[in-house]
């Protein structure tokens, strides 16, 4: 229900855009929709990498690997997969509620939202070339560290 409110209150605002200005309300939806296009293969990619992934897991591999009884081991199994992974925020949190639904644990899968926004393996090249090597492990250890501290207080939270 909330979301056709949004869906209303979005096109509300369209028309109300449109009626005070049409050449700049199709000008903010061409660059919309460039911005959608480009979203698209990396979006496109990381769904069907999901779909694969879900397919091949079985809820009880995935429960075996991440579930609530994998503990210690499945959280920081969770938080390496997380830091090595490279995937967009939009994409994240639907894969999150997918192996929630097939298994995961409320601590793993908090390892691992949380290491994959905040640390950064694969960008460490990069990250050190702007901040320096010592800021980048440094930034990169917190935000680990912080990560399995946040899956721990999700534990005794849930």
């Amino acid at each position: 229900m909330f979301t056709y409110v949004l869906y209303a209150l979005a096109g509300a605002g369209l028309l109300i855009s449109f009626m005070k200005d049409k050449k700049k309300t199709k000008m903010a939806l061409k660059k919309a929709w460039k911005s959608f296009e480009n979203i698209l293969p990396q979006l496109l990619t990381v769904m069907i990498i999901i779909g694969f992934a879900l397919a091949v897991l079985s809820p009880e591999t995935i429960s075996k690997v991440i579930g609530s009884e994998s503990g210690v081991l499945g959280i920081l199994a969770a938080a390496l997969i997380g830091s090595i992974t490279l995937i967009p925020g939009f994409v994240a949190f639907p894969l999150a509620a997918a192996l929630l639904e097939n298994g995961a644990g409320y601590m793993q899968i908090t390892a691992f939202v949380s290491t994959l926004m905040m640390v950064g393996i694969i960008t460490i090249p990069m990250e050190t070339k702007v901040l320096g090597k010592k800021l980048t492990m440094m930034r990169n250890c917190a935000a680990f560290i912080f990560s399995i501290i946040a899956a721990f207080a999700m534990g005794v939270l849930i």
